[in-house]
């Protein structure tokens, strides 16, 4: 049965057509002809391919005067699967038979051993004719790492989250995904967060979720709602306090060493303090003061 993560890269794709023959330029370096028009088409394939034989989706690129010139037959593929390799060559000959155009397979799949078994050459018999799929992994995915970009390119930057999210760069990555994420409506945010976030290995999303704690302790919650969800609220309040002891602590012992006295109004006013960044001012404050007056301005 399709997966949550299957179905909205599938949806992705469905949404958005013309993603397809722009990565397959971009990233895949192939010569896609001129068109005019991306259209999705899956319904047609019901006629001609059978039930077992059902691909993801298929997109039709045609030119200005409506003729087609490239079929796209798009495939996730999370998991090796032997069978793709007998399935994928009748995609493409049955599809280009009806269609009268040329087609190519474009497989989808997060994973490097995947993407690298889904790319190997299919040979249909003796040497005597092959399939080669056209494979978006994380070899060719860059990494994006720019908020801006991620902006632009919010579904590359979910593809690129998806792919390398668990790698060295993967917590900068995610994050800038996340950013992009904001120029979404909430509906589809919170699929392409679920997409990210089910492919995070463990210590990955504690680390986002430690992340998204220190945005919220330091009052920047910059993340939508539903992500700032992954944090615990006792955990989060445990390090909030945590983190303003530590902050009038460090203030009170500063005071001390420039001699400088509280009145129990002064030192009561420090302890009630809940706002991380007054606390940093005052401590940058001490230096130079010589009242507590000065200091807590």
């Amino acid at each position: 049965m399709p997966t949550l993560e299957h179905n909205a890269l599938v949806e992705m794709f469905r949404e958005h057509p013309e993603l397809a023959p722009r990565l397959l330029a971009t990233l895949l370096h192939v010569e896609v002809p001129p068109h005019a028009a991306v259209a999705v088409v899956e319904s047609s394939l019901d006629q001609l391919i059978p039930v077992e034989f059902r691909a993801d989706l298929v997109l039709e690129l045609r030119d200005e005067s409506d003729a087609l010139v490239l079929a796209i037959v798009l495939e996730v593929q999370r998991d090796v699967d032997p069978d793709k390799k007998y399935s994928w060559p009748t995609y493409v000959t049955v599809v280009r038979a009806r269609k009268r155009c040329g087609t190519v397979v474009l497989v989808v799949a997060p994973d490097a051993g995947v993407a690298a078994w889904a790319a190997e050459t299919i040979d249909l018999g003796l040497g005597r004719g092959n399939v080669e799929p056209l494979v978006l992994g994380p070899a060719v995915v860059p990494e994006i790492t720019d908020p801006a970009d991620a902006e632009k390119e919010t579904e590359l930057a979910v593809l690129s989250a998806v792919a390398h999210g668990n790698g060295p760069s993967g917590l900068t990555v995610v994050q800038a995904a996340l950013a992009g994420l904001g120029r979404l409506d909430q509906a589809h945010a919170m699929v392409y967060f679920q997409l990210i976030w089910n492919g995070l290995r463990e210590p990955m999303r504690q680390a986002l979720e430690a992340m998204v704690m220190e945005r919220q302790i330091e009052g920047e919650a910059t993340f939508p709602p539903f992500v700032q969800k992954l944090v615990d609220r006792g955990k989060l309040e445990g390090m909030r306090e945590g983190r303003l002891e530590g902050k009038r602590d460090t203030l009170l012992r500063l005071l001390a060493r420039a001699g400088i006295g509280l009145t129990e109004d002064e030192s009561a006013r420090i302890q009630a303090c809940t706002d991380v960044a007054t606390l940093d001012r005052w401590i940058e404050n001490v230096l130079g003061a010589k009242t507590a007056t000065e200091v807590l301005s």
